[in-house]
Parts: C-alpha cells; structure tokens; sequence
C-alpha cells in the first residue's frame, strides 16, 4: 500500500530569520509522500525573498507551491493553503515553528486506528529565538496542561473549552475535516480556538503524546502580546466565538462554555479596571464551573508515550 500524500500547508509572514529552519525541517521528515504548500500573507520584511531562494534550491527535492501575495490575515491564508493543497492530509504549520522528524508518520498512523477522527493534535518541544530548548512539552511548560483529558473525547472537549493548551504547528487535518466543519473564519485573530471548538464538538479530534514540532518562543508571538488594546481585541474576540458555538455542544460541556464567557468577561474588565464587573462575572463564573464539574466524568489515568 502506498504512503498518503501529505501536504504541509506554511503560512508566512515576516519570519525571516526563522523561515528557513521551518522550510528545512520538511525535508528533514521521513514521510515519503508529502508535498509544500507555502502563501507569504504580505511579509514586509525579507521572508518572502528568502522562501523564493529556498524554493530554487530544493524544486526537485519536493512538488513545491508558493504564493506571494498581499496581506489577507492568517485565517485566510489557511483557507487559500487547504485549497492549493492535493493531499489527502493537510499538516498544519507555521513559518517560525518547525516539524519534528517522525511527527508525520505518527499522526497519520493515528488516523488510521481511528477513522472516525478528522484530525489530531500533537505535543511541542518549545525554543527561544536561538533554538534553544525550553520546555520538553509545551502544553505543560507553557499552559500547565493536564495531558489526562485528552484521553477521551470528553475529556478534548472539556479541555479545548476550558484551556486551549495546544501551541504550535502541531496539528493535522483529514481534507474532509474542512467539508464538515468548515474551514477558518476569516477576519478573526483567534482563528484556531475557533476552528478546534467546531472540531471538538462533533468528537472529531484526537490527541497523540507525541512531539511532533518546535514552538518557538519569540517577541512577535500573537499570543504572548503584552498592548493592552491588543489583548482586549483578542478577549473580545474570544468571548464572541464562545457565545457564537454555545449552541453546538450540549449539557455540562455548554455550561463550561458559559463559564469561560464569564471568565473572559472577567478579563476584559479586569483590564478595563471595573472591580465590580470582575468580581460579577468570576461569580458567574465559579457557579458555572461547579455545575459543569458535576456533569462531566473524571479524566483516565496519565499514561506516557515514549517520544
């Protein structure tokens, strides 16, 4: 039986000093059936002249396309990577992170076993800007996951609701994950959260313990902004697509979304500096929470994988 192709979909914008570890990093992958899809979303800086000599020097390593084009958002680029792509698999990246040796074959065999997933996620290892490692996982050593709910479908749902702690290009698609859930809301910054809620509640994601790329910790990350106008645009935005996908998930799982609203409306007014709002919405929030904990079932033992 032949390998699946996998097409490994990089979204580019103003990484020129990482892009080329990234680009170098799919060659690196033992996968013998994968192909590059790159879009520089309007780079202002030397990234995309750097993918372009990247590309003339391994053409005939790889089917390679790259697309340069103006600023459109990274929710856009997605969409535009999945609809160049020819892959049965779509490996999601990033042009400052970079893929882990083995990662592909261990995601797709995961699909494999479960036909019924139309993606997986996996764990980093997290850098700075000189490769250095930090952590050895990157959702305990920067979001202090617990890695015991994602052992079930319960548990991925009670997690990506409650604590989003996948960082990365850590993820993998089947193309017809996007046919029925849609693909990435565009005009949105929190685009991910978003796409693994819909994800999450059809049952559709999986998780493999498994380090499968390098998150790279660096002063451009989106998620690590400290402006507070910025953050609150994110909150903002946060808020929205919990109230947006209340309607997809049912009992304990709806209401610990309805706590998160609260809580990130804790946030927002936090930054805001209105006290009497905080304390309201962390009521809301705690009661909430208490009666999701109470409908949803206690995670499985932890079980490491070797990685």
């Amino acid at each position: 039986m032949s390998a699946p192709l996998v097409s490994i979909l990089i979204p580019a914008f103003n990484h020129e000093r990482f892009v080329v570890r990234c680009l170098d990093s799919v060659l690196e992958d033992p996968w013998p059936a994968k192909e590059l899809v790159v879009v520089d979303d309007g780079s202002t800086d030397g990234t995309a002249e750097r993918i372009a000599a990247w590309v003339e020097a391994h053409r005939g390593a790889l089917p390679i396309r790259f697309v340069r084009r103006g600023n459109r958002g990274v929710a856009a680029t997605l969409n535009e990577l999945a609809t160049l792509a020819r892959g049965e698999f779509l490996r999601l990246g990033a042009s400052d992170d970079y893929l882990l040796p083995g990662g592909l074959a261990a995601q797709i065999a995961y699909l494999h076993m479960h036909p019924r997933k139309d993606a997986v996620v996996g764990d980093s290892i997290v850098v700075d800007t000189d490769d250095r490692r930090l952590h050895g996982s990157g959702m305990r050593g920067l979001h202090r996951a617990n890695k015991r709910l994602y052992r079930s479908d319960e548990g991925i749902r009670r997690a990506v609701i409650g604590q989003w702690a996948v960082g990365g290009a850590v993820a993998m698609l089947r193309r017809r994950a996007l046919e029925r859930v849609g693909g990435w809301t565009e005009g949105l910054r929190i685009d991910d959260w978003d796409f693994f809620l819909r994800l999450a509640a059809r049952d559709a994601l999986g998780f493999i313990d498994v380090r499968v790329c390098a998150y790279r910790v660096h002063a451009g990350n989106v998620s690590r902004t400290r402006q507070v106008p910025t953050r609150l645009l994110h909150l903002a935005e946060s808020r929205g697509v919990a109230q947006r996908h209340l309607a997809l998930f049912e009992g304990a799982d709806r209401t610990l979304l309805r706590a998160q609203v609260h809580y990130i409306g804790a946030k927002i007014a936090f930054l805001r500096r209105r006290p009497g709002a905080v304390a309201a919405h962390m009521a809301a929030y705690l009661a909430l929470a208490a009666m999701a904990r109470v409908g949803l079932p206690r995670p499985p033992p932890l079980v490491e994988h070797a990685s």
